[in-house]
């Protein structure tokens, strides 16, 4: 818990009070990168991630059910994927034995594939297929609903810590999970400027929740995300 918190200042260098699980209060729409007349995004910004709405995640009653479920939104006419959600437990979680297959056949929106030094960009690859739902909460692989055209930064330093976290206190307390990942595409772009990642414990009552946006990006990496081509950063 104090490592989250620790996590959080030194990515988001604002001051916060935290409560319970990292309920830390984050200016809205402290980083929203601006796209200039190229169509290219120059964010200002190495940060990962900010929590929204005082970390408190938004569910329906009829989301809250501790009987396991999965759901992910048909792809639309650009061939974007929507929100996914789901509750989770180990009954929707890989076996700690099964290794995950190949995904390299989906294509999502935006995979205009490009490779930089690996002094700027980790394992050299700008994209990733990331996960909304990741692979070791779902077991979901090459399912082309749940994958989306997203950085390197954004899947590692972004969602990674918050599925852990997840997948962590599942089974070490062996309950469910309310979970929900919406991708925000701006107008028609075909790849979206970020996820809001929110999740709530059913049978903690919420000892476990949060409410953060995780930023599509890659310092160093300037995004046109319309297309999904991109550059260094002038």
């Amino acid at each position: 818990m104090k490592n989250l918190i620790k996590r959080f200042l030194a990515l988001a260098l604002v001051a916060c009070t935290c409560v319970a699980l990292s309920s830390c209060a984050f200016l809205d729409g402290l980083l929203n990168p601006p796209n200039d007349d190229d169509g290219y995004s120059r964010p200002s910004s190495e940060i990962a991630f900010e929590v929204r709405n005082e970390n408190v995640p938004v569910f329906s009653q009829e989301e809250l059910t501790a009987e396991p479920y999965e759901y992910y939104s048909d792809l639309d006419s650009l061939g974007r994927c929507g929100v996914v959600k789901g509750t989770l437990g180990v009954e929707t979680m890989p076996a700690l034995d099964e290794k995950r297959g190949s995904i390299s056949s989906v294509k999502p929106s935006g995979w205009v594939q490009a490779k930089y030094d690996t002094s700027i960009v980790q394992g050299g690859y700008l994209w990733n297929r990331s996960h909304l739902i990741g692979w070791q909460l779902s077991a979901e692989n090459a399912n082309k609903r749940n994958l989306i055209t997203g950085t390197r930064y954004f899947n590692v330093e972004g969602m990674l810590p918050f599925e852990n976290m997840v997948a962590d206190h599942i089974r070490e307390k062996g309950c469910h999970v309310a979970y929900k990942v919406t991708p925000d595409f701006k107008g028609e772009n075909l790849v979206c400027h970020g996820v809001t990642m929110e999740a709530y414990c059913i049978e903690c009552q919420g000892n476990l929740q949060f409410n953060v946006y995780c930023f599509n990006i890659q310092p160093g990496i300037e995004i046109n995300y319309a297309t999904g081509e991109s550059r260094l950063a002038s």
